[in-house]
């Protein structure tokens, strides 16, 4: 087997990123280009002031995104922190000269990855695609009129953001279950220098999604007063739908089930939270 046979049939274990704009079926041909330009731009200076070298990239282009695969030897907390602040800073900055301000999902996953001549594939890629082209994360870049917002998988939250660091907050993601093409899992969200959104399963999608559950029929309506069962004949406690525990993930929050997914709530902050650049270096 030839050098070339084997790279490809050995799979490394890569932290991949797919990165896709917000509508992106809204912009001419003339302005499809130039927001092009910007995600490379935004995407690359993150890059450079992370200090993540290019040959640790390969960045494959996607028309209205960007798919990346970061080497092993890159600490992904470091893709986690410091890039992902640099991102949202560098998009922020983009944003402040345009009418309509480019959005973007972001989906990140951990897992083999293979590559050919043609790009990267594996079920890592796939699952980081599906994050980032969620019906959740779509929502919630336009009700919370926000420039980013990232969603990790399950696995890559406990493994990493979990345990927190330099410009990770744990507590500043929620989780959402979601059905994807290969089955429902776990995701969790984050909008870049704000709490834990809310997520909740009540909120229309938009147009260009498919609901994530089938719509619940309407509950009957009660009985009467005078028809009401005797105290006697109610329901046990043990027949009676319950608020779902707690995450133990997430200290402080309470999820109520609907369906499939379910709702953020009760946050508590102690301070104002800001992330950002780090502007000075300490002098020794």
């Amino acid at each position: 087997m030839d050098h070339d046979a084997m790279d490809v049939a050995e799979a490394r274990y890569e932290l991949v990123i797919s990165v896709d704009a917000r509508r992106s079926g809204e912009y001419d041909d003339v302005d499809k280009p130039r927001m092009r330009a910007r995600i490379y731009r935004v995407l690359e200076a993150a890059f450079t002031h992370a200090k993540v070298a290019r040959d640790a990239i390969h960045m494959e282009d996607r028309g209205d995104g960007v798919l990346l695969a970061v080497a092993g030897r890159i600490a992904v907390s470091r893709l986690l922190g410091l890039w992902l602040v640099e991102v949202h800073e560098n998009l922020r900055d983009e944003n402040r000269a345009l009418r309509v301000p480019l959005g973007l999902r972001v989906g990140m996953h951990v897992g083999p990855v293979r590559h050919d001549d043609r790009g990267i594939s594996g079920r890592a890629v796939d699952l980081a695609c599906r994050l980032a082209d969620s019906p959740v994360a779509r929502r919630l870049l336009d009700a919370e009129r926000a420039d980013l917002v990232l969603v990790v998988s399950d696995a890559l939250y406990e493994d990493v953001v979990s345990s927190g660091g330099k410009f990770i907050e744990p507590a500043h993601y929620a989780l959402a279950r979601l059905k994807i093409k290969e089955g429902e899992v776990n995701a969790w969200f984050h909008l870049p220098g704000r709490p834990a959104p809310v997520i909740s399963a009540g909120d229309p999608p938009p147009a260009d999604d498919r609901p994530l559950a089938p719509d619940t029929p309407p509950a009957a309506d009660p009985p009467p007063a005078s028809d009401a069962p005797p105290a006697s004949d109610a329901p046990s406690a043990s027949d009676t739908p319950s608020v779902a525990d707690p995450d133990p993930r997430t200290p402080g929050a309470r999820y109520t089930v609907h369906g499939d997914m379910s709702q953020h709530s009760d946050n508590v902050y102690q301070q104002p939270v800001h992330i950002g650049r780090i502007t000075e270096q300490r002098k020794g």
